[in-house]
């Protein structure tokens, strides 16, 4: 059989692929799978992808052998999962490989745009010393906000509480977590908050949650950290927001039309950006890797993969 990527992966996850068939390199994210040579659609039964880059229902339609759909990550939004279901297809995800690395770089986040370390190691590069010594906002004592609580989210709030730091999460529904409290109104958790982590999926139902007013309602000593998904947050309203002091700062992995940022985004000094590799790290690739094994060989004895998000 042939098996389909749609995403970069590590040699390790290629190697083991290429034992179960010939993995074929989708030729890009914009390239419709029609135009890829018909006799190896024939035999694509296998494609792997994300949540961002997903699978949509003309793409399957050009794979007829086509079985399982497999999502790394726990990201699936755009995968067409009602043509998924019209098809007999199975989709997946992985759920939790990288959960702790994406916590790991929120909180890097946090702290690197609350202290301010990117300016402040420049300065210092630069031959500046006593004017940079001004205090900066420390997470202890202060109120975190998490827009999402799955595994990420629950991650983040390990950490945060490990910070000394208030939790409150919005989520559809209370979860059975000690140390962090529900919070059913979004708005009103973004007023308490002084940092607001984003932590959801993408998709119609969460896109621009985080729009001028919820970040009017953070405030000007709050500072916004995406570690979700860049159509999360409106992002002309966070330009907005950060060239009028509307919000302090934010930090963001993910943004909307990444990888090319907007100009005056990338011009913003109370911003850092990285390049979308929140959850990349040899433990997670060793992780994931587990998990694309276990995905693999359900699939080749005739079983339901783990983790289906549908049938």
């Amino acid at each position: 059989m042939a098996i389909l990527t749609r995403v970069p992966l590590a040699e390790p996850a290629w190697m083991m692929l290429a034992r179960h068939g010939n993995v074929v390199e989708w030729p890009g994210p914009a390239t419709p799978v029609a135009l890829l040579d018909q006799g190896v659609r024939a035999l694509v039964r296998l494609v792997v992808t994300n949540g961002s880059v997903g699978l949509s229902a003309d793409d399957m339609a050009a794979l007829p052998a086509l079985r399982w759909v497999l999502c790394t990550g726990v990201g699936h939004e755009n995968v067409d999962l009602g043509a998924a279901q019209a098809r007999g297809v199975l989709v997946s995800n992985t759920p939790g490989a990288n959960a702790h690395t994406v916590a790991d770089h929120a909180m890097a986040l946090l702290l690197a745009i609350s202290r301010d370390l990117l300016r402040l190691d420049q300065g210092v590069r630069a031959g500046r010393w006593e004017d940079l010594r001004q205090p900066r906002p420390a997470p202890h004592e202060r109120t975190l906000g998490l827009l999402g609580f799955g595994q990420i989210g629950q991650a983040i709030a390990t950490r945060a509480l490990g910070f000394d730091m208030r939790v409150l999460y919005h989520a559809r529904a209370p979860r059975p977590f000690r140390g962090a409290e529900h919070v059913a109104d979004l708005t009103a958790m973004a007023t308490r908050a002084d940092y607001l982590v984003v932590a959801c999926p993408g998709g119609a139902q969460t896109r621009h949650l985080v729009d001028a007013a919820l970040l009017r309602a953070l405030g000007p000593q709050g500072f916004l950290v995406n570690i979700g998904r860049g159509s999360v947050v409106d992002t002309t309203a966070l330009i907005a927001a950060l060239e009028d002091g509307v919000i302090a700062g934010a930090a963001l992995d993910v943004f909307e039309g990444e990888p090319l940022a907007p100009p005056r985004l990338r011009a913003l000094p109370n911003l850092i950006l990285t390049p979308h590799l929140a959850g990349r790290s040899p433990q997670a690739q060793a992780a994931q890797l587990s998990a694309l094994e276990n995905h693999i060989a359900a699939c080749m004895q005739g079983k339901s993969p783990p983790n289906l998000v549908h049938s």
